[in-house]
């Protein structure tokens, strides 16, 4: 019965894209109210709330000191994680990462890591023995669709509030700070659903279940591509994939005023 009333939502949301109508009268283009509050964590050391229309994630930066990797001795890191709360969604359950997290915590890794935005050699300490690595970790409250900018929104919120915690002796001074993370890009990705034969930018959870295939791209300010994610069965075409990368770097200058 519950695949039934799905089929039907789906038949009534493909037949509403043909005429142009899409929920709460968003053009195809168009992504949904953003609210950013960076004031939701007095212990991490960067933190944000987003609520891309009704999704809603918080994220939490977290510097430790750690060992740098043999291949990169003189450079820090950072790690990205996603966990999908069973409040968030009925179909989440506790237990380990899902593959559905692993992907969106990865895709959201590569945006930042491949903008380069952070400078992995400022984070070194000692080359080869100390650097420091950057947890950044997002909590999904409610999944209202478009997890993946949702929390490339608030992951890179979070990142711009992060202050660097103070080292004596090559440990961490509780409560103390020697300036903020600094940031060479503000990288930010942009979700696209195809339903049907209509591609529609930042998809709820209803386009989501309609969707045949979805495509996530990462920009940063000066438009340069970071990222490419493609997921699901169907395809795109070249042209689609064209002007949604159009849309993704009118869309992305847009979200970033806002942080």
């Amino acid at each position: 019965m519950r695949e039934e009333l799905w089929d039907l939502r789906v038949d009534k949301i493909i037949a509403d894209l043909k005429e142009g109508k899409r929920k709460g009268g968003r053009k195809i283009d168009e992504v949904r109210q953003i609210t950013i509050d960076q004031r939701v964590s007095e212990n991490a050391d960067g933190a944000a709330r987003v609520k891309l229309g009704e999704t809603d994630v918080i994220a939490g930066v977290k510097m430790i000191v750690g060992e740098p990797y043999p291949d990169s001795p003189d450079e820090g890191s950072i790690s990205v994680g996603v966990e999908l709360l069973p409040l968030a969604d009925p179909e989440y359950e506790s237990g380990p990462p899902r593959e559905a997290a692993i992907e969106l915590s990865r895709v959201v890794d590569r945006g930042i890591r491949e903008s380069k935005a952070i400078d992995f050699k400022t984070l070194s300490i000692e080359k080869g023995e100390k650097s420091w690595v950057v947890f950044v970790d997002m909590y999904v409250l409610n999944n209202d669709g478009n997890l993946f900018d949702a929390c490339s929104i608030a992951g890179l919120s979070a990142l711009l509030k992060t202050k660097m915690p103070k080292l004596e002796d090559g440990e961490i001074v509780k409560g103390e700070y020697a300036g903020k993370l600094s940031l060479n890009s503000k990288p930010l990705l942009a979700t696209f659903a195809k339903i049907g034969n209509t591609v529609v930018a930042d998809p709820n959870i209803d386009e989501e279940k309609s969707m045949t295939a979805r495509f996530s791209v990462a920009l940063t300010e000066d438009d340069n591509i970071t990222a490419f994610q493609k997921g699901l069965s169907g395809s795109f075409k070249v042209s689609e994939i064209d002007a949604a990368i159009e849309v993704a770097m009118k869309n992305t200058k847009q979200i970033r005023k806002l942080l």
